[in-house]
């Protein structure tokens, strides 16, 4: 019965319109009502806690990183050296898009901004070279959500904190399934792509793809520099994040000159804007998270899975298929927080790597983000594409479908997860 009024008390808010922080604020009210043990003091404690953590330090430093980037081009040169290294070949700005999505990947972690580069600046250049547009957005649309994978990834800081797992050995256990994400993209690009009738770039000469590999390089560096930072043990994940929004402010200002000092507070304003939308949602989630262990709604859910909690590749099979569906109508975030701390205990109680279910999590997470009717990464390609939803829709789903293949053989391989995982570690 708790389950019950759990779910129904959040989904009710939500099918009615209250926002999703709001919603999971209600559905902890309704639960302490339900237990008899009602008191707001419980409400405002557990919300400046979910606050009060010095990893979350990373999401705003890493979201004003990203900002930084966008502005002062570090985003276009990256897309500048991809397609002087692969523009030339049959289908090239696919490969183009996907290429820069990887690099771009490894230094924001954030699905919507890195898809909206991509978008603004690809979208055009592959429809005058007679690309199918709806597919052409499609796969930037896919491409975009390997961004929360690959780290440094906000959505596994998410899950760090909320799961209580190493942020650093989820960073490491990222890379590989991310990559593997990146070439799945491009053999279905391939695919698809081979009767089309479409224009080449032109070759770029050695000494056109040393300049443009010259004009990239800070850009360039700075994967280099986080990812190296952490994996030698110089900077925590948080400090890696103030390292990048320090390094991306530097070239931006500096090296390439594109991000002037007068817009530099509009950039500043648009991340604290997004960070106070995901950091509410923490802090409201954190609510929840504390009266579901009260609750015991673990314990409930195990009572109907507990013939499968001896057989971990069929529990993670189910435990994907659930999160599928609820990402169709949740958001990459608020997902995140409402299922980890039901399904954490679960997983340890199978024997499961944390460390893996929370690739595969956050994996699955992302796939939400291209499904309608929420699908928040199709919504920008669609506003920056100026292409119809629909048509998005629509040209996203082999790519989807590749995405999804990736994740279920993650799940029937473990192993191309963590043998990487702890050899990288």
């Amino acid at each position: 019965m708790t389950l019950f009024v759990f779910v129904g008390s959040l989904l009710g808010a939500m099918a009615i319109g209250v926002p999703v922080a709001f919603s999971l604020m209600f559905c902890g009210v309704v639960l302490m009502w339900y237990m008899g043990m009602f008191n707001t003091q419980i409400i405002a404690q557990n919300m400046i806690a979910g606050a009060d953590t010095f990893t979350l330090l990373a999401i705003p430093f890493f979201i004003l990183a990203g900002e930084l980037m966008n502005a002062g081009g570090l985003s276009r040169r990256i897309i500048d050296f991809a397609i002087a290294c692969v523009g030339h070949i049959r289908g090239g700005l696919g490969i183009v898009a996907i290429v820069a999505a990887l690099i771009m990947a490894s230094i924001s972690g954030s699905a919507a901004a890195d898809t909206a580069a991509l978008a603004a600046i690809l979208i055009p250049m592959m429809a005058k070279a007679g690309y199918n547009v709806p597919r052409s957005a499609g796969l930037i649309a896919a491409g975009g959500i390997i961004a929360p994978v690959i780290p440094p990834s906000m959505a596994f800081i998410v899950f760090g904190v909320a799961a209580n797992v190493s942020i650093t050995q989820l960073f490491m256990a990222g890379i590989v399934p991310g990559l593997m994400m990146g070439i799945a993209l491009i053999g279905t690009w391939l695919i698809v792509v081979r009767k089309d009738k479409v224009e080449a770039l032109p070759r770029a000469s050695m000494k056109e793809r040393l300049q443009v590999t010259g004009r990239a390089l800070w850009a360039l560096g700075m994967p280099i520099i986080i990812l190296g930072g952490i994996k030698a043990g110089m900077v925590t994940p948080t400090e890696a994040a103030v390292v990048a929004a320090a390094y991306a402010l530097f070239v931006g200002l500096f090296i390439y000159r594109e991000l002037t000092w007068k817009e530099l507070p509009r950039v500043i304003l648009q991340a604290a804007k997004t960070t106070s939308v995901i950091m509410f949602l923490v802090c409201a989630a954190l609510v929840s998270a504390w009266l579901i262990t009260a609750a015991n709604i673990p314990a409930e859910i195990t009572g109907y899975i507990e013939p499968l909690i001896d057989r971990p590749i069929l529990l993670m099979f189910v435990v994907m298929i659930l999160v599928l569906i609820v990402g169709t109508a949740l958001d990459l975030t608020p997902t995140i927080l409402i299922l980890t701390p039901v399904l954490m205990p679960i997983i340890k109680q199978a024997g499961i790597d944390p460390v893996y279910f929370g690739v595969l999590f956050i994996m699955n997470n992302c796939i939400g983000l291209l499904t309608p009717p929420v699908g928040v990464v199709l919504n920008v390609v669609s506003g920056v594409g100026r292409i119809p939803l629909g048509k998005v829709t629509a040209g996203v789903w082999p790519f989807l479908a590749a995405q999804t293949i990736v994740l279920f053989l993650l799940v029937l391989f473990p192993d191309l997860v963590i043998v990487p995982a702890r050899w990288l570690h």
